[in-house]
């Protein structure tokens, strides 16, 4: 093994939460009038920045002050359903695999996220947990990233990224850090395939291609 840490994304990837993120998402579409969109049609979809997946499935352009309407709505409906979602299957089991140190990354409220870690049995699990400390969000993960190892006092090249979208593996080449993508999440598994990183359908089998890179 090479890389001597692990960053974690959440949502997606530890967390199993793909349905409630997409009837969240149908919830801010109802409030502008627009139709419902399943979980296969929002894996393929998908992307970030949000606003540019909001405006092709809303079939026109989604302005600023919109976005910000829809993101709350969102985040609102989002937070009503976290009791009764679950960590992956075999989260666990993955996180205990790795045998360096673990960060986790995500773009949920930072002061939602930390308290929420706890109540799945992770507490003093992670070096380092940062969250988005910004109301309004769905912007790219990148210099999110870039934060995370400044605070951690890591390079790049010291670090695999486990996380579930394209803007993981873009986030991790924007500081020279590798990344293994996991099927389970918010992303169709052909898109993740088709970006030519490695890709796992379980995070335990994600955890092990991060140990042989």
């Amino acid at each position: 093994m090479t890389a001597e840490h692990l960053v974690w994304d959440w949502n997606g990837t530890l967390l199993d939460d793909l349905h409630l993120v997409v009837s969240s998402t149908n919830e801010a579409f109802a409030a502008v009038g627009a139709r419902a969109v399943g979980a296969d049609e929002h894996r393929r979809a998908f992307r970030r920045p949000v606003a540019e997946f909001y405006a092709e499935m809303l079939g026109r352009a989604v302005d600023e002050e919109e976005f910000g309407r829809l993101d709350r709505i969102f985040h609102d409906a989002y937070r009503l359903g976290l009791t009764d979602i679950s960590l992956a299957a075999d989260a666990m089991a993955a996180i205990r695999l790795w045998p360096g140190t673990q960060s986790l990354l995500s773009m949920w409220f930072h002061d939602e996220l930390v308290p929420a870690v706890e109540t799945y049995g992770l507490t003093g699990v992670f070096s380092r947990i940062d969250g988005r400390r910004t109301e309004v969000g769905g912007g790219l993960k990148a210099g999110h990233l870039a934060g995370h190892l400044a605070g951690l006092g890591l390079a790049g090249g010291d670090v695999v990224l486990i996380g579930d979208s394209l803007d993981d593996a873009y986030a991790a080449d924007s500081v020279g850090a590798a990344a293994v993508l996991y099927t389970g999440g918010f992303t169709d598994p052909v898109r993740l395939r088709e970006s030519g990183r490695p890709v796992a359908d379980s995070l335990v089998e994600a955890v092990k291609m991060a140990m042989s890179l």
